[in-house]
């Protein structure tokens, strides 16, 4: 845990390949441009990936008969078109519920980076956070039966398991969920940054280097690290209270820590914060260094971090619309109540 309560970094001054030694000791690394290298880290040894498991989670992903009205799929929420995420402040599920507690959906890009899932840091990885929206009565409001009952329903499903997972594949919930995380495990974006930590000096111009030293020089790299820059769990509200706490009823863990979110395709994923009160990214980074760093960020330091933070706009897996199997008779009907 890393509690931030002075300016982490020294002002630097640096050369492009000093910026790369010190951002990496920051704590700053970058996808790995290598697939062995990158499959070390994705891959789950409990849920290996395999490209049958991943076209078939792809079609669990987009398919909104997991849902209780038949209309929402994690898709919803998650919009792999955008930036994986829903645009909204507070997440819209079943019957058009807002989350109780006003919390924002997080990005599913690079999602596979965080050391834990939910803004409570409650599940450990993507396949047993799968499990938890599509029985959340505000968000697909399905039963374990009805997702079971759904998938075991439609014949062509039921052959994309058995040549996933083999003839004798029992499909159960956390069958499915599971395979719904491997395609999730793929949806990783590479951008210039992590070219520029690889070493092409060249990947970023001198402006984008200059905010990345500002984004190290007032310590914001203390919380937003790792690959993902932001993939742990730290507290909130360390030298002032954020303006819009009371907007909502989130407090964060059991000790009051929340996950601090990724940064990289940042600019696509406003509103910011947990619920999702802040629409602009420059106010977003003053009210950080305000909130956590206790540092006074200017206009024109805010304008050097977020012309960094746009090079974390990466390049995002090709994907195309699945095309879904047909119901049939047994398959359960859409429950709007």
């Amino acid at each position: 845990m890393k509690i931030i309560t002075s300016v982490a970094f020294a002002t630097l001054t640096l050369s492009a390949s000093s910026l790369i030694d010190t951002a990496k000791k920051a704590g700053l690394e970058p996808i790995p441009n290598s697939k062995t290298e990158l499959m070390k880290l994705i891959d789950n040894p409990k849920n290996p990936l395999t490209d049958a498991k991943v076209q078939l989670g792809k079609k669990l992903y987009f398919d909104p008969r997991l849902s209780k009205s038949g209309i929402i799929s994690c898709n919803t929420c998650h919009n792999l078109g955008e930036g994986g995420d829903d645009g909204v402040s507070a997440a819209i599920g079943h019957k058009w519920t807002a989350n109780p507690h006003h919390l924002n959906s997080p990005t599913v890009y690079n999602a596979v980076f965080f050391d834990a899932q939910f803004w409570d840091g409650r599940d450990p990885d993507l396949e047993k956070q799968a499990q938890g929206p599509i029985q959340a009565h505000p968000e697909m409001a399905a039963t374990k039966e009805h997702v079971e009952a759904t998938i075991n329903s439609i014949p062509s499903y039921i052959a994309e398991f058995k040549n996933a997972y083999g003839s004798d594949v029992k499909i159960s919930f956390e069958k499915i969920t599971d395979t719904i995380a491997t395609f999730e495990r793929i949806l990783v974006t590479p951008s210039p940054y992590d070219s520029f930590l690889h070493g092409n000096e060249n990947a970023l111009n001198q402006a984008q280097k200059d905010g990345l030293k500002t984004f190290m020089n007032k310590g914001c790299a203390t919380c937003h690290t790792g690959i993902s820059l932001g993939q742990s769990m730290n507290a909130m509200n360390v030298t002032a209270t954020y303006k819009y706490q009371n907007v909502g009823d989130f407090k964060g863990d059991a000790n009051g820590m929340v996950k601090v979110p990724t940064l990289r395709n940042i600019t696509q994923t406003a509103p910011y914060f947990h619920n999702g009160q802040i629409w602009s990214l420059k106010e977003a980074i003053i009210e950080m260094g305000r909130i956590q760093l206790g540092s006074s960020i200017t206009d024109k330091e805010a304008s050097s971090i977020e012309t960094f933070l746009k090079v974390l706009n990466g390049k995002k897996p090709v994907l195309t619309m699945p095309i879904l199997p047909a119901s049939t008779e047994r398959t359960p009907r859409p429950d709007m109540n």
